[in-house]
């Protein structure tokens, strides 16, 4: 079979969830299927482009410059958001090239699926009538938990885009030949907002192999909260912890120290550590497992999301407990109590952590529990055989 995939980034340096789904699924596809790739390329990022090879049979790199969210190009995109009626957040991918690229390759070859990775590069893709979507969220209910969490100016633009987004991520849900989801309460969210029959789900996998354990690991923290940083859930959900919970901690074991282990970390998240010498913000690691090793708990503080959040079944391949909010762990296969702690208060979440970190019984009991889960559902071979019937049945 052949397939057409589109997508905003190439998947190399490998740092977001999003990224570690579509490498994922699309290095298993390849085995079997001729897939051609089109992204925009970062020239600060050759490894996109030079690795490609590992998940498609030919790449067609898109020269767009995605305007950086500390830059005055971005500062001008938002201020252009309150007159589009695009969200910002698609606004800001539309490329005429890209479009070009595609037109180009949809008159060159015969495909027989063409897919659309998350929902921002759709609006250069001329026949969305033909295309599935990859939603790997449902985008507006992630807006509508930043307006819940925004004051003032801030959230009263937050609303703003949170309408286009509604607005127009049900035209893209409805247009498409199918959508699939990475969850069942997602594409169940969809069918029921944006009146789309055509919603499959698909879980979220994870390599047992890489996450494997060994058998000896120095200690670097406590707990430790893995995520991009600079992604705003993931700002909130540290800020959170570190203002909220952290302290409540801190009251039983005022030694307990936190690691916050991702890329690109906002203002916000470094001034954690500047005030506080018991946090430590890692910026970019170059591989996630030594901290998931090294580290008693992980936490997944997060209170705006949507998808599902491969970090925790990570941390469950890696066998180390895990305490997470709902919204950390929505979508996810987990039960709380008998595989993951959930806990949405800071007192209880506080309390979660203590009893793992009190307990060294306790937290083998948890992960032991977890990497069954794993082990026997979501290993991506599986996942991914599960995708290749939905992309081309």
């Amino acid at each position: 079979m052949k397939l057409l995939w589109v997508k905003t980034d190439f998947l190399h340096p490998t740092t977001r969830g999003g990224q570690i789904r579509t490498l994922e699924t699309l290095r298993r596809l390849h085995r079997n299927h001729e897939v051609h790739y089109v992204a925009f390329e970062d020239p600060a990022q050759p490894e996109g482009l030079a690795r490609s090879s590992e998940y498609c049979t030919q790449a067609y790199p898109v020269a767009h410059r995605v305007a950086d969210k500390t830059s005055p190009a971005f500062a001008l995109q938002l201020i252009a958001g309150l007159f589009s009626s695009l969200p910002v957040a698609v606004s800001r991918y539309r490329s005429a090239a890209m479009r070009r690229q595609v037109e180009t390759l949809l008159g060159q070859h015969k495909f027989d699926g063409i897919v659309c990775d998350f929902l921002f590069p759709a609006s250069n893709i001329p026949r969305l009538d033909a295309c599935v979507l990859f939603q790997h969220n449902v985008e507006s209910m992630i807006w509508k938990r930043y307006v819940e969490h925004a004051a003032g100016v801030k959230r009263a633009y937050f609303a703003l885009q949170a309408k286009r987004m509604l607005a127009y991520e049900g035209e893209v849900c409805r247009l498409v030949r199918k959508v699939i989801a990475v969850s069942e309460a997602d594409a169940d969210t969809m069918r029921r907002i944006y009146g789309v029959a055509r919603a499959y789900p698909t879980p979220t996998g994870v390599d047992l192999d890489y996450f494997a354990r060994p058998e000896t690991s120095g200690k670097l923290a406590d707990l430790v909260f893995l995520g991009s940083m600079d992604w705003m859930p993931n700002i909130d959900g540290a800020v959170w912890f570190a203002g909220e919970v952290l302290p409540l901690i801190h009251r039983r074991r005022p030694d307990c120290t936190l690691a916050i282990a991702g890329r690109r970390p906002s203002a916000e998240v470094t001034r954690l550590a500047e005030s506080d010498a018991r946090i430590k913000v890692t910026g970019t690691v170059p591989d996630v497992r030594p901290w998931l090793f090294g580290s008693l708990v992980s936490v997944v503080p997060l209170r705006i999301g949507g998808g599902t959040r491969l970090k925790i079944y990570e941390a469950m391949a890696a066998k180390a407990p895990v305490v997470s909010t709902a919204i950390g762990a929505e979508g996810l296969d987990v039960t709380d109590g008998e595989n993951i702690y959930i806990a949405d208060s800071p007192q209880l979440f506080a309390e979660r952590c203590l009893a793992l970190l009190d307990s060294a019984a306790e937290r083998e009991r948890l992960s032991a529990a977890a990497w069954n889960l794993v082990a026997s559902k979501y290993s991506w071979d599986v996942v991914s055989r599960g995708m290749e019937r939905l992309l081309f049945q």
